[in-house]
């Protein structure tokens, strides 16, 4: 059978382009990319990207002042976000840009249109057009999750967050993820009255939990109005603002309310079940170690796959799919040891197993350190910085790093290396401190905090 085109990816985010760019370059092959909003997908349009030039814009309250105590004569006002956003949108509009330049350079066919599938090898594009391909890769990414309850509509989601034309005076933001916890210290960083719910008993669920209770109580210090074990039960819509009652019963008005509760895999009206593909229990495209789904000319990558949800491991997916099907060299994605970063404030850099997954392999040593840096020292601030490493008392070997510092993603992402290869504490106590800077603090923790007895 002749096809269209060797190869159609629906999705322009960073899995899919990187796909698509691969395979027509170094796989030679006949290549489109349908992308229905805008290239670059969720995280350079309403993520990543966008929520870290946010960070860096809500940081600077806090520098200036630290730089009049150094002597200079500075003085901050306040946050203008009319000023900022064209300058973000302007940023977002160049690279997506970008990213078409390198779909256009690579002879990449590009469809502005929604795409979804007709049958295994067929794809229809909200344009009326259809195509054949002998593979189909879907790399669509995930989308936010919002409750089911009464005045939901009313809220908005991080996709939001980047199109206001003004900021909120207050905002309520439920969840307590990553995506919440990012957002709430952004906004307060910026002026914003902020308030947090969370229904559980500590934010970042699912991090190491030392580290998690104290970026909790950082974040409080800081000014964010933190609730855990709360909940929005209904939200109204009132002259004043928008009335939240809270599960607790407590009722308050908020210009805003922001739901940062969850995604999921962005795989409604794509056709999946026309061309027979197998959906998991959360909408997620379930695939094989080689991302291959049960129809084996359809393939997927990214978030719509809910495996690990980092645009790193995305890329990294679409080039093992081009490798495995475009090169004849079956490769797997590596999701082991993947380090990853929290842009709370202070950031939080993490890689390997937290404490309590560790204690189930086996018996630990777990060494922390907590100190005032130096450079908010100087300038009179009460901040403190929390490291951690997790070691097993068997083989020696570093099986976890948690930092919550300034810069936590910019040093975790070499500790990364270091526990990837297996780095023993010894290893790192072999390792010359690099002084002063707070990193050194890595590998001069000599005696354990503590040993935990294996739990399995």
């Amino acid at each position: 059978m002749t096809f269209d085109y060797d190869l159609f990816v629906i999705g322009g985010g960073s899995g899919g382009v990187r796909a698509a760019r691969l395979a027509s370059t170094e796989g030679k092959a006949r290549v489109a990319l349908a992308e229905e909003y805008r290239l670059g997908g969720t995280c350079v349009i309403r993520g990543c990207v966008p929520k870290k030039l946010m960070v860096f814009a809500s940081a600077f309250k806090d520098q200036v002042e630290d730089a009049a105590s150094y002597g200079w004569d500075a003085k901050i006002g306040a946050f203008n976000w009319q000023e900022f956003h064209p300058k973000l949108r302007q940023e977002l509009d160049r690279l997506e840009g970008i990213y078409g330049n390198i779909l256009d350079n690579n002879n990449v066919e590009r469809f502005h249109a929604r795409a979804e599938m007709v049958d295994a090898h067929t794809v229809k594009l909200s344009t009326g057009e259809t195509f054949t391909a002998k593979h189909i890769l879907v790399a669509v990414g995930g989308r936010p999750s919002v409750p089911d309850i009464e005045g939901a509509e009313l809220a908005i989601t991080s996709n939001e967050v980047f199109l206001w034309d003004a900021l909120p005076k207050s905002i309520l933001i439920v969840g307590g993820g990553f995506i919440a916890c990012e957002f709430a210290c952004i906004l307060q960083g910026m002026g914003v009255e902020v308030t947090q719910f969370y229904r559980g008993e500590q934010i970042l669920r699912g991090f190491d939990r030392e580290s998690t209770d104290f970026i909790s109580a950082a974040m409080v210090e800081k000014g964010v109005n933190l609730k855990l074990g709360e909940n929005v039960s209904k939200i109204k819509e009132t002259e004043a603002g928008l009335q939240v009652t809270a599960t607790s019963g407590e009722v308050t008005l908020f210009d805003q309310v922001m739901f940062a509760t969850g995604r999921a895999p962005n795989t409604s009206g794509l056709g999946l079940e026309a061309a027979g593909v197998e959906v998991g229990s959360k909408g997620e495209i379930v695939v094989d170690d080689y991302s291959q789904t049960n129809i084996p000319s359809i393939y997927a990558v990214g978030d719509v796959t809910n495996r690990i949800n980092l645009t790193p491991v995305a890329i990294r997916e679409g080039a093992a799919f081009v490798d495995t099907v475009f090169h004849g060299n079956p490769t797997k994605p590596d999701h082991d040891l993947v380090a990853s970063a929290v842009f709370t404030q202070p950031e939080f850099g993490t890689v390997g197993m937290t404490e309590e997954e560790a204690a189930t392999t086996g018996d630990v040593e777990v060494y922390t350190t907590s100190f005032r840096p130096m450079n908010t020292l100087f300038a009179g601030r009460e901040d403190k910085v929390f490291m951690k490493l997790i070691v097993s008392v068997e083989t020696r070997k570093v099986l976890g790093c948690h930092i919550v510092a300034p810069g936590a993603g910019e040093m975790i992402q070499l500790a990364g290396i270091a526990v990837k290869m297996g780095a023993t504490k010894e290893d790192f106590d072999r390792t010359c401190a690099v002084h002063p800077v707070m990193a050194e603090e890595l590998v001069t923790m000599k005696s354990p905090t503590r040993v935990v007895k294996g739990t399995s």
